[in-house]
């Protein structure tokens, strides 16, 4: 039997309160989602309570999300999954995967480009972030390393890197426990600590995260960077950067790299060094600091430490260093740090303490074999 008639598939499906994995089996019914655990446990999911969150990319998992803020999820990693609700439920096929396709967004460009004033400026204010995150989508993993690659050479220099190794490997860790509780990621994820009092840490396309000295003094507690951990894979998984990064391009630029073209890449890598300083959208922002919380609970860490962290930063809003550039990058707003703290309470499980007994302030110090280099 072909693939995409297939009616029952292989999943994961996550309850949203723990951050237990169940395997289950999946059948596709004209009006929903009929799902067994492996215990005889059953669960029905109509479609229209139910929205997809990744798989938009051909080879992508699939998630599909039921419920809001800590949601219950599945995911079915086999091909074909998607074409097979096609053939059961046509219309929630549309549903999941949207009216526009890309030829249209790329039609839209096209006109505006070619348009009057008043186009022009429809584009600028909403062609352009749509034609990004269209375009963003077809970019190819290894652009992505080849351009998250230029923004740490440009950002992070060779030089200006802490590579203690003992500390090192701690927080390397930290991001390996993070990214274990992704299902299938199309990235390899790279820390590197940079040295300088700037609190700020940022995410470079491709899976590079970078941290500085000065965010890592103003943790107390290993929990607190993990949710900053989290919170910038996250930017990488949702190629929020690459996003941003695209915006700043022309329409007439836009339309290179939709076509896959090298003066396309030339493009983006141009833009390489001006990451540091975008500012991300609300709307990233708070995706990041969903997604992130799910992340960090999945892994066991107490989710309550990226409120905490955000906290500590929220104080003296009216006169703020400088220093402070993570405040900059990452635009904070009343409601997003009370939606953190929100979810963050609400997280049902009991965790487990990360890094118990390691002298946390020590970690700092992570630069001072490097500066005495």
């Amino acid at each position: 039997m072909p693939t995409m008639f297939k009616t029952v598939w292989d999943g994961h499906y996550f309850d949203g309160r723990t951050a237990t994995r169940h395997e289950v089996k999946v059948s596709l019914m004209s009006e929903g989602l009929h799902i067994e655990k492996g215990d005889g446990t059953k669960l029905w999911w109509t479609y229209g309570e139910l929205r997809l969150t990744r798989g938009s990319q051909p080879g992508d998992p699939i998630r599909l999300e039921r419920g809001r803020e800590i949601a219950e999820a599945l995911v079915v990693e086999e091909t074909g999954f998607l074409q097979a609700v096609e053939q059961v439920a046509p219309r929630a096929f549309s549903r999941f995967r949207g009216s526009t396709s890309r030829p249209e967004w790329l039609r839209i460009a096209l006109v505006a480009a070619a348009g009057v004033v008043f186009v022009a400026w429809g584009l600028y204010v909403w062609g352009i972030p749509a034609l990004a995150g269209a375009v963003a989508a077809r970019i190819p993993v290894s652009w992505e390393e080849r351009l998250g690659q230029s923004t740490l050479e440009s950002l992070a220099p060779v030089k200006s890197r802490c590579t203690e190794p003992e500390r090192l490997k701690i927080l390397e860790g930290m991001v390996a426990q993070l990214v274990d509780t992704i299902p299938e990621s199309p990235y390899t994820f790279r820390l590197t600590v940079v040295r300088g009092k700037m609190v700020n840490a940022f995410a470079a396309p491709g899976g590079y995260i970078v941290v500085y000295e000065g965010l890592l003094r103003k943790t107390s507690t290993p929990e607190e960077l993990a949710g900053v951990l989290a919170h910038e894979i996250q930017h990488c998984l949702e190629r929020h950067s690459t996003k941003t990064m695209l915006r700043r391009l022309s329409t007439q630029a836009l339309i290179v790299v939709f076509t896959g073209g090298d003066e396309g890449m030339r493009a983006l890598l141009e833009l390489a060094g001006t990451l540091g300083d975008v500012s991300y959208s609300r709307s990233d922002e708070e995706e990041a600091d969903r997604e992130g919380l799910k992340m960090v609970q999945a892994a066991g860490i107490d989710p309550k430490g990226m409120a905490r962290f955000l906290s500590h930063l929220d104080g003296g809003e009216s006169d703020l260093p400088r220093s402070l550039k993570y405040l900059s990058t990452h635009p904070r707003t009343a409601d997003r740090i009370k939606q953190v703290n929100r979810l963050a309470a609400d997280a049902p499980t009991t965790p487990v303490p990360l890094l118990p007994g390691y002298p946390w302030s020590e970690i700092g110090n992570i630069c001072e074999e490097s500066a005495a280099l």
